[in-house]
């Protein structure tokens, strides 16, 4: 069959196991939400926000409906959320977020990687200070125009917006909106956006660097390694680095 064939298989494959991941992902966001505030999207912003990041990653509909059907079922386990810190090699500063049902298990993992990636598991504050926590929102540019979707949503907080684009796996450039807010006026943002009917890609808490580190060569491969090896863990919801 070739090496085209080969190629292609690889990039399936690829793009299958990041819908996997980005599934397993929002399903446990489903369950922490419900188990939280309830199973109604109407009363609970929480869940409305992982609904609508379901559908930003083409979560199919059953499959929403069978993670919160299953949420609200008492045989279903709680997920704790469980922050570690820590740094890499060659001083990139590291912070993964965790939804687990098994801590222990968890933080073995997490040890495990920053051990044998040449990095350290630290404590509670030992790196998380270089980042800023931010309200990020992704929006469908198509009909939008930045600077007055920046008049619009200034009162709501917004601190930055720019615009942005990616490709997919099949060379399709997608553009957006982000805008950004401070944490605190995360909520207000989201209720503001949802009242103005605008297309709401992702909505999500990030943690921004306030600095960054510039490798190169086998610097910068050994570091993406050890971060590729916590997006992979199935109890990791986000992965936060300084490296530039």
């Amino acid at each position: 069959m070739g090496r085209a064939f080969e190629f292609r298989k690889g990039r399936k494959m690829k793009r299958w196991d990041r819908m996997s991941k980005d599934f397993t992902r929002i399903g446990r966001e489903i369950v922490i939400a419900v188990k939280e505030g309830g199973a109604n999207p109407d009363t609970n912003s929480r869940l409305r926000t992982a609904m609508q990041n379901a559908k930003g990653v083409n979560m199919p509909k059953d499959r929403v409906e069978a993670a919160i059907k299953r949420a609200s079922s008492k045989e279903e386990g709680n997920y704790q959320e469980v922050v570690y810190e820590g740094y890499a090699p060659h001083g990139v500063a590291i912070v993964v977020e965790t939804a687990t049902d098994n801590p222990t298990r968890t933080v073995a993992n997490v040890r495990m990687y920053f051990n044998r990636g040449n990095g350290a598991l630290g404590t509670a504050g030992s790196s998380d200070f270089t980042f800023t926590r931010k309200g990020v929102f992704k929006l469908a540019a198509e009909g939008l125009d930045r600077d007055e979707l920046e008049l619009e949503l200034i009162d709501f907080g917004a601190d930055d917006i720019y615009e942005d684009s990616e490709e997919d796996e099949q060379g399709n450039v997608k553009h957006f909106i982000v805008v950004e807010t401070a944490f605190s006026d995360f909520g207000q943002m989201q209720k503001a956006l949802e009242q103005k009917g605008l297309n709401v890609i992702s909505a999500q808490l990030q943690r921004i660097p306030n600095t960054t580190v510039r490798l190169e060569g086998e610097q910068l491969e050994e570091v993406m390694n050890l971060i590729e090896k916590f997006e992979d863990d199935d109890d990791v919801q986000a992965v936060y680095h300084t490296l530039g």
